[in-house]
């Protein structure tokens, strides 16, 4: 073979690999494309996932509207039961303190009145000590609260009390009033026991109503009262 002639061939040897080469598209490009056209998807796809993590919001109720407004008026009715039990429970408490720890108490006046009762002489001579007291009693014996009452007069409030007393010898029957003075505390009227055997001639702890009427009509008319011999 001559040198033209291999020179010719490799020519078209040359050629040939340079279309073959051009033909060809490089691997990495390939992939690089591949990545850029899926990155949008990508991209929505994580976009979708946050959204949907992010609505926490959104209720998982699927009861119907009727059985959740019954529901709604249940639990209502439930906290408006509990409310009306504690303002009940309060207004109990605010009574029972009232009855045991307030100096005006029908309860302290009555208890203070008893021990008076107990330890003046004359009573004691009279029942025999030692002496006990109670309220009213039932037609089956059982004894309630002590009796008392209320009222207001000439814009001065008063209260009266009715209780009984027994000794070992004989039972009696103490009778107070009280009225509210100036200074918001309450003082004697008039204190008496009344002997169920002589109720005739009871024993006088105090007796300041013609004291307390002088008073209060001395004032009504501005003159200086007196003192009482």
């Amino acid at each position: 073979m001559s040198l033209l002639a291999l020179r010719t061939l490799l020519v078209k040897q040359r050629s040939l690999s340079l279309a073959l080469l051009r033909s060809t598209r490089p691997l990495p490009s390939i992939v690089c494309q591949y990545s850029t056209q899926n990155a949008p998807n990508q991209s929505s796809s994580s976009k979708s996932l946050s959204a949907g993590s992010d609505r926490t919001d959104v209720s998982t109720d699927v009861r119907p509207i009727g059985e959740r407004v019954k529901e709604n008026t249940k639990t209502a009715s439930y906290m408006g039961v509990i409310l009306l039990g504690v303002g009940v429970t309060g207004a109990l408490f605010y009574v029972i303190f009232w009855e045991l720890f307030s100096s005006d108490s029908p309860n302290n006046i009555y208890s203070e009145a008893l021990e008076r009762v107990k330890e003046e002489p004359r009573v004691k001579d009279a029942l025999g000590a030692p002496i006990k007291g109670y309220g009213e009693e039932t037609r089956r014996g059982r004894r309630t609260r002590v009796a008392h009452t209320k009222y207001e007069k000439d814009g001065v409030e008063y209260i009266r009390m009715q209780f009984h007393v027994q000794g070992f010898r004989n039972r009696g029957t103490v009778h107070l009033e009280k009225r509210k003075t100036a200074s918001g505390g309450y003082e004697y009227r008039y204190l008496f026991v009344q002997l169920d055997y002589n109720p005739h001639s009871p024993i006088i702890l105090e007796d300041n109503r013609l004291q307390q009427d002088a008073m209060r009509s001395s004032a009504a008319a501005g003159t200086v009262p007196q003192p009482l011999l």
